[in-house]
């Protein structure tokens, strides 16, 4: 093989070294000890303020609206709730209540989904009431230049004592000159609330209002840190998706301006890896929204709101407007239901499937499928790679055969290099008339790797952002396919389970690590060995520095290229045979078979 050759394969197999090297070591690395050095500086904030107070919310610049708590020190949880009157919320994939003082959204438990892979760990806590260290919550209000509007401090009668699925509540207040307000709320089976606002005009005069909605998070939640992964705020605005990050609304304790756009249709939120809470206004209004971020007593707050054009309601007269506002997991298929059904413009994106969209969602989709079909996402990931290995099958074949040829070249390279070794101008002259004469293409065996790279991408993203991976059991001791394998070798593989020092997590590998760093090392020996001993070293060192790569991978990932590389060695080794290539350090047959 010539140089550029040589150096073209190795680019090919060094380029995914890189792609993984980077994400574990340049990205998720210095994220995660970012990560953990603002918690310390949120939790060192925190214990001097010693303060639970925070701000109203504010649509735009326009509203100082409130989120405030009189409290001087943070109450438990439970006695928040126990001190507010309450709307129950009881489904089956919900539970929790609406604070009926300013009408909150702000108690909220998933009862689907666990803190961690076991079943009797404490359920999702999406939503928090003021009070509370970390209040995160939304509602739905009137603005306006009168004051005989409902505020924060006032309390809503509720017709029901709770809210369950498909079946209305409806909250209303009346305000001295007899204008009463309603919001009636309904509650999907999953996690779609729909607040239809009301204001009927029993007054003398007009009165003019203008709908908004809130959510607001007290306290900068733990991020992952992941470039590959968007946590913070989210909306499709304006015909296009929009990421602020967390230091992009306040930075080092420094708020920035606000984040404006103007939109007919689209939604905004906020949101977690797994969970997201958004408000999605009418989709036929054009409505004012708005990412804003402030700091009050050393504590940060972010609000996502957007705020309805002024609208004017005559003695006599009703206006209605409804939104909607999302709280739960953000499962694909779901979020695609809501989309079409509803009418929300791709509110599939909360789910970041990145640039690589149009390859990663049809891989989740056909995982999801197969998962339908074999009741098991470990096994779904198998058969999916087995499929994807059909459908290059004709590539891969004309690949391994080439590779093959190569392998039979080799006694035949090994004398011309012996014969022209030092003017390397002939001795690359003479190689590209053998591969002519045999009718072998010397980059062939990047033709696998290269099909392999966007694919790997791609599981991995779906491993990694898609909920429905999350704590997915595959056998035996992988219990979730989205973490890496918990058998450490340090460990033991489990015989003899200590706490591994960070330092040496890389070193930690798991059993199915191994498995991956064996299979490559022997697909590896079927490959012809680069003539420069010093690549071939190269090249041998590959696998180890694979296994200890993807060690701290998720385990799904792992366990796809493992398999993956065991139906290429199946592959490759039928095509061999069938060549009379040599296994196995046996004898070639270099007749006619280097010419099939």
């Amino acid at each position: 093989m010539d140089g550029d050759n040589k150096r073209n394969m190795i680019l090919a197999i060094a380029l995914s070294a890189i792609i993984m090297l980077g994400w574990q070591f340049f990205i998720a690395l210095p994220q995660e000890e970012a990560r953990q050095a603002a918690q310390q500086q949120q939790a060192a904030e925190q214990a001097q303020s010693g303060s639970n107070e925070a701000a109203q919310p504010k649509i735009g610049a326009e509203v100082p609206a409130g989120i405030q708590s009189v409290a001087d020190l943070p109450k438990a949880r439970n006695d928040v709730l126990d001190d507010t009157a309450r709307l129950d919320i009881e489904t089956p994939r919900l539970s929790g209540s609406i604070a009926l003082k300013g009408a909150r959204f702000d108690d909220l438990t998933l009862r689907n989904y666990h803190e961690t892979v076991d079943d009797d760990s404490a359920n999702i806590v999406l939503l928090n009431p003021v009070g509370t260290e970390k209040p995160y919550l939304a509602e739905f209000g009137w603005l306006g230049q009168s004051g005989d509007l409902p505020t924060r401090a006032t309390v809503w009668s509720a017709d029901k004592p709770a809210l369950t699925v498909n079946d209305p509540v409806t909250l209303s207040w009346t305000n001295d000159k007899g204008v009463r307000f309603e919001q009636v709320i309904t509650l999907d089976q999953n996690y779609m609330f729909t607040v239809t606002q009301r204001v009927v005009n029993n007054a003398g005069e007009p009165l003019t209002v203008a709908p908004y909605g809130v959510i607001s998070r007290t306290g900068t939640p733990k991020v992952l840190g992941y470039y590959i992964l968007h946590e913070g705020p989210v909306g499709f605005l304006g015909e296009s998706l929009k990421e602020p990050k967390y230091d992009d609304l306040i930075d080092e304790g420094v708020v920035q301006p606000a984040q404006k756009q103007a939109t007919t249709g689209g939604w905004l939120g906020i949101t977690d890896k797994y969970w997201l809470t958004a408000l999605i206004p009418d989709q036929s209004e054009t409505v004012q929204t708005s990412f804003t971020g402030d700091r009050t007593n050393g504590k940060n707050r972010y609000q996502a709101d957007f705020l309805t054009d002024a609208k004017s309601v005559a003695p006599g007269q009703t206006l209605e407007v409804t939104n909607r506002l999302f709280a739960g997991a953000k499962e694909t298929t779901l979020l695609d239901s809501y989309r079409d059904n509803l009418g929300i413009a791709n509110f599939d994106l909360a789910v970041d499937f990145g640039w690589f969209y149009w390859l990663t969602k049809p891989i989740f989709y056909g995982i999801h499928f197969l998962h339908g079909v074999l009741g098991n996402f470990g096994l779904a990931i198998l058969a999916l790679t087995f499929g994807i290995k059909l459908l290059f099958f004709p590539l891969a074949n004309k690949s391994y055969r080439s590779m093959s040829k190569m392998k039979l070249l080799q006694p035949k390279m090994v004398e011309l290099k012996e014969r022209y070794g030092d003017d390397r101008q002939k001795l690359n002259t003479e190689m590209m008339e053998l591969y002519k004469k045999e009718k072998v293409n010397p980059l062939s065996g990047c033709l696998p790797i290269m099909l392999q790279i966007p694919v790997f991408f791609s599981l991995y993203k779906v491993l990694f952002v898609t909920i429905e991976m999350r704590h997915a059991p595959f056998y035996g001791w992988i219990h979730d396919l989205s973490a890496p394998d918990p058998l450490g070798l340090l460990e033991g593989f489990g015989m003899f389970p200590w706490e591994v020092p960070a330092a040496l997590a890389i070193v930690n590998i798991g059993v199915w690590p191994v498995i991956m760093g064996l299979t490559m090392f022997l697909q590896q020996k079927l490959n012809p060995a680069p003539a420069d001993p010093i690549q071939a070293k190269v090249f041998m060192f590959m696998p180890l520095m694979f296994t200890f790569i993807l060690g701290g991978f998720p385990a799904g990932l792992v366990i796809y290229w493992a398999w993956n590389n065991s139906l290429s060695i199946l592959q490759q080794y039928v095509i061999m045979r069938r060549m009379g290539v040599a296994i196995g350090g046996g004898k070639a047959n270099t007749g006619d078979s280097a010419k099939s």
